[in-house]
């Protein structure tokens, strides 16, 4: 019998479901500090954060990690793959509440809700919202992938101009055009907009610098819904505290949680989103249509699996 660990919460109709597709299955849904379970796993369904060296020298039967997040630079990869232990994870889930997290801030933005509700807090009739549209403005999606594509796909039904920026510069859905990372100097001052969704690669780590935000125009939106080593925060905090940008909406930090006193939390135009641009009530159940088709793939000894991490190179 199968041995599955699953080391977060799960809710009671989406275990029943488990199980009653796998009778033959043995799931455990526990922590990863429980000993027996995690000594006799030979997958298990985890977040990813609680993987360590120590634990996978533990997992001693471990044969496959299905990790329910998209980022994987926290894992201890290189041990993984000395192991040949197979890895998936669950791309492709986040695109939904994702892009309705990056366009609510972005209409929150342009049709002054902040401003709003500090009017209500103060019971001020004002009618000078300096508002604005989204409508004609253009913007840069770096890394549209499932998310920034589905980003692009929204932006497009507000009328915006769509350009996405990769490594390749190879075409993407819901991009009007394309561009590589070598062009983003050219392109920066005529965009309204600038929303990047990279993971952490090598190539991505510190691609986004303080020159960026200079060469950006005066009343643009920076938006970091990827990962926070995109750009090295001190240089954020000395573009926004010289206004060379309007605003940044920013999901991801360099260090998570932000600490308490950083400088991010009070400057003028920041708008900090703990990282919970991805949060949604059915983040699990989509997670579990992956790992059950995968699941059914490991059952019959199959090779078709989902989403499979290339552990040497991290994605």
């Amino acid at each position: 019998m199968t041995n599955v660990l699953f080391t977060f919460t799960v809710k009671d109709h989406l275990i029943k479901q488990l199980q009653n597709e796998f009778p033959d299955v043995e799931f455990t849904f526990s922590s990863i500090k429980d000993i027996d379970a995690l000594e006799q796993a030979e997958i298990i369904m985890t977040y990813g954060e609680d993987i360590s060296i120590e634990t996978l020298k533990q997992a001693s039967a471990l044969k496959w990690l299905m990790v329910a997040s998209a980022g994987l630079e926290k894992l201890p990869l290189r041990e993984i793959a000395e192991r040949d232990i197979l890895i998936t994870n669950v791309k492709g889930i986040h695109k939904t509440p994702m892009a309705e997290s990056v366009m609510a801030h972005l209409l929150s933005i342009k049709r002054a809700l902040p401003w709003m509700y500090l009017q209500q807090e103060k019971s001020e009739w004002r009618k000078r919202s300096g508002s604005s549209e989204l409508y004609g403005s253009k913007a840069l999606v770096i890394g549209p992938g499932a998310i920034g594509s589905e980003i692009g796909r929204l932006l497009q039904a507000f009328k915006v101009t769509t350009i996405g920026c990769n490594r390749s510069g190879n075409h993407a859905l819901h991009m009007d055009q394309m561009i590589s990372f070598d062009q983003l100097n050219d392109i920066l001052s005529t965009v309204d907009i600038v929303i990047s969704v990279l993971p952490s690669t090598p190539e991505t780590r510190g691609l986004f610098t303080y020159k960026h935000f200079v060469l950006m125009k005066k009343d643009a939106i920076f938006m970091n819904f990827g990962r926070g080593d995109l750009v090295k925060e001190e240089q954020l905090v000395k573009a926004m505290k010289e206004r060379q940008i309007a605003f940044a909406v920013l999901d991801v930090f360099e260090e998570e949680p932000l600490g308490e006193n950083h400088p991010l939390w009070t400057l003028d135009g920041v708008i900090v989103s703990p990282h919970v641009s991805s949060h949604s009530s059915e983040y699990v159940s989509r997670a579990l249509k992956i790992f059950i088709e995968n699941l059914h793939q490991w059952n019959k000894e199959g090779s078709d699996y989902k989403n499979i991490i290339d552990s040497e190179k991290g994605y």
